[in-house]
């Protein structure tokens, strides 16, 4: 991922904050009591030089919102199915600028044209692709074969 601002600027040495639901659909929210709160969090990333930054994680699952209290008493009456699409947010927090909060879903999944909460946009939308190259993308070896998930963007130049 390579965060930007709108005039294109890429940003060096910004923190940036990864979440996901674990691949049973539990998220941070709706955690489960055996884990720990942060166990689906990445912490301390820094973009580098270039505005990017890396990391490895599992695949993330679509997951059902919660339907007890009125709103899922609204989805029940407006017939509609509680599920999020799979996606991971992101928080990049850039001196001088607002944070910003946002989530990429993953193609394929099939309910990003049923978003319960309608926040899927296609430029929202990555695809990933499974990857056996012998070096990660920030360069370092891996251990062969070694298969990772890497997300684009197609808004994305370069």
């Amino acid at each position: 991922m390579v965060p930007r601002s709108r005039r294109a600027n890429r940003f060096a040495d910004v923190p940036v904050d990864v979440w996901h639901a674990d691949n049973d659909g539990y998220t941070i929210r709706k955690g489960r009591p055996t884990r720990t709160r942060d166990h689906r969090r990445g912490r301390g990333f820094v973009t580098d030089a270039d505005g990017r930054f890396f990391f490895r994680t599992i695949l993330p699952c679509s997951y059902p919102i919660p339907t007890d209290g009125p709103v899922g008493e609204m989805i029940l009456q407006t017939r509609r199915h509680p599920m999020r699409p799979a996606h991971v947010h992101f928080l990049v927090n850039a001196p001088g600028y607002e944070p910003l909060i946002t989530h990429v879903f993953i193609d394929g999944d099939k309910y990003l044209d049923t978003d319960v909460v309608f926040g899927v946009k296609n430029e929202l939308i990555a695809k990933v692709e499974k990857r056996t190259d012998p070096t990660t993308p920030d360069g370092k070896p891996a251990a062969a074969p070694w298969q990772f998930d890497v997300l684009r963007f197609p808004h994305e130049a370069g």
